[in-house]
């Protein structure tokens, strides 16, 4: 199995807790409790049942501490282990629950895989060396997009993912928001476009009326537009007053405004952020004024990525860079990967000027979710690389709207991992998911994983995240070896459990068959075809590409098969 990752804990000395010996501890609460200090008991009582024979009594002079602390932050952890006691601690209203779900897994063994799968270890033999235990993530944002995250947000819990229930007993969601377009509704178009076209991009002579992709831009440099997008952001947090940051950025078009005041700041910074930036500084200064203490988001993304020349965010002001250029095989700090050169530039530059750094990275094909998609040697030191430069929140989006993509599940766990602590072993982390989830059918599994990405490299590809198959070195003979992989691992499929898991994975196996099979006969293509609908359907992949449902390809499929 995979490698001993433990990092966090420190033993204090030779003492050990056997687990044989808490087999009548009792669980104390805080007299106080509240709910997800309530959910935390009932989560370690539920899960500590299944590795020993546990009959708590309240006579028993050893106990379980469960509850939140006062002086730690809201996702702190604290735990201490003794011979005669365990304290489990965390911040309110996440840290708490957060503390449990660590000690289930870093001291015990269990490991939160999916939904579905949780692995039990045989730990009735344990030993847990006494000792302390003190840690705050440092990502205050973490969001895994999947959607079984969100459809599940019980398990997102467990994968420590903050960002997707208010569930008081789950400890709710961050009160930090996703920074993201939002010229759409700081400076409505409906409202102002026919009263006021100035309001809004000059581009090739004229007013930009296109509300494609939240537009039309604003002419950031107009004094009444930074006024009017400032009220509008001080009236929605006045509206909501938990929300600690706020979305003062651009809309998701290359439309920006080339009148002269605005072409002006952008000469004088080198950079369209020019203008950009002095109207998110204006605004922010604005919203300070009212709510000093939240902070102003703007997305340095396509034409506004590279920094200024000059000027500098206010003090208020977050930065969220998007990786949408960026190669998804190779890690962002690669230096032979030309693709990367540019933002990699970009974002060392940002963390030199910026203290409060967000990331919006790109983790799947949105050109075709159930591809083969070699990036998951590079999703470890990205998020490494991204705390270097004063990532503060990441969002790595991936097919957050279906749950069949290719290995969404491993993701999932890989990703939520690494942001919750960045210094784990990623090739063991990736080892233990796929052996645990696998059984007996994971050497070809892995065998196929190091096939993908090795082949990829060897032929000197850079895919992007809308990747075509020759984009990440797919073609007759290399679909052929993938599908053979997944052949070899439905064989050695131990029972009905494991083989169900294999067949979901193996779907993309099927989809590249189908799309760059080669020569391939009508009578196995219309059998592929069956079989690759039958698994899409059994195991829900609901859509097929970022903006194509599955139904809408397998009638493309069942058409070419007539």
């Amino acid at each position: 199995m995979a490698t001993e990752k433990t990092l966090m804990y420190h033993p204090s000395g030779t003492d050990v807790l056997a687990l044989s010996a808490m087999r009548r501890w009792r669980v104390v609460l805080p007299p106080t409790a509240g709910a997800s200090e309530k959910y935390a008991a009932e989560e370690f009582q539920k899960y500590f049942r299944q590795v020993i024979q546990w009959e708590p009594s309240p006579d028993a002079e050893g106990f379980i501490y469960i509850g939140a602390s006062p002086v730690l932050d809201a996702e702190e952890i604290n735990i201490d282990v003794e011979t005669v006691g365990v304290r489990i601690s965390g911040g309110s209203p996440r840290g708490i629950l957060y503390a449990v779900y660590q000690f289930l897994e870093e001291l015990v063994g269990f490991r939160f895989l999916t939904a579905e799968h949780t692995y039990v270890p045989d730990a009735a033999a344990l030993k847990i060396p006494c000792g302390g235990y003190l840690y705050k993530p440092p990502f205050s944002f973490r969001w895994s997009y999947y959607r079984e995250n969100s459809e599940v947000p019980e398990f997102a819990a467990k994968r420590k993912v903050n960002t997707v229930t208010d569930a008081e007993n789950l400890g709710g969601r961050t009160q930090q928001q996703l920074i993201n377009h939002s010229f759409h509704w700081l400076v409505p178009f409906d409202t102002y476009g026919a009263s006021h076209p100035e309001y809004y991009a000059l581009v090739d002579g004229r007013r930009d009326t296109n509300t494609h992709g939240g537009g039309p831009q604003l002419c950031v440099t107009n004094s009444e537009v930074i006024e009017i997008a400032a009220e509008s952001a001080i009236q929605h947090l006045d509206a909501h007053p938990d929300v600690t940051n706020i979305s003062v950025s651009q809309a998701d078009t290359a439309a920006y405004c080339r009148c002269e005041p605005c072409e002006a700041l952008n000469r004088r910074e080198e950079t369209p952020m020019g203008s950009q930036l002095t109207f998110v500084n204006a605004v922010a200064e604005r919203i300070e004024k009212v709510h000093p203490h939240v902070k102003v988001g703007t997305l340095a993304y396509w034409y506004t990525r590279k920094p200024p020349k000059t000027l500098r965010p206010r003090h208020n002001v977050q930065i969220q860079l998007c990786s949408i250029e960026c190669c998804t095989l190779h890690a962002i700090d690669t230096p032979a990967c030309e693709r990367n050169r540019a933002f990699c530039q970009d974002t060392n530059e940002w963390g030199k000027i910026c203290d409060d750094i967000w990331l919006w990275h790109y983790n799947t094909n949105f050109r075709s979710y159930d591809l083969p998609f070699p990036n998951l040697r590079s999703i470890a030191p990205n998020v490494r690389y991204f705390l270097r430069n004063n990532a503060k929140g990441v969002f790595m989006q991936a097919n957050g709207n279906g749950l069949s993509g290719e290995f969404s599940e491993l993701r999932n766990y890989l990703i939520s991992q690494l942001l919750w602590n960045p210094r784990l072993d990623d090739e063991a982390l990736l080892t233990e998911f796929v052996e645990f989830h696998y059984g007996a059918a994971a050497p070809p599994i892995l065998a196929y994983i190091t096939f993908l990405h090795d082949n990829a490299d060897a032929r000197g590809l850079h895919p992007k995240c809308f990747a075509a198959p020759e984009d990440v070195g797919l073609g007759a003979e290399t679909a052929q070896i993938v599908f053979d992989y997944f052949q070899e691992a439905l064989s050695l499929a131990e029972n009905a459990e494991i083989r169900e898991r294999v067949e979901k994975a193996a779907i993309p196996a099927y989809k590249a068959m189908l799309v760059v099979g080669g020569d391939i006969d009508a009578q196995r293509r219309t059998t592929l075809v069956h079989d690759y609908i039958a698994l899409c359907k059994r195991y829900n992949l609901t859509h097929t590409a970022e903006r194509q449902v599955a139904e809408e390809y397998f009638e493309e499929l069942r058409r070419e098969s007539v």
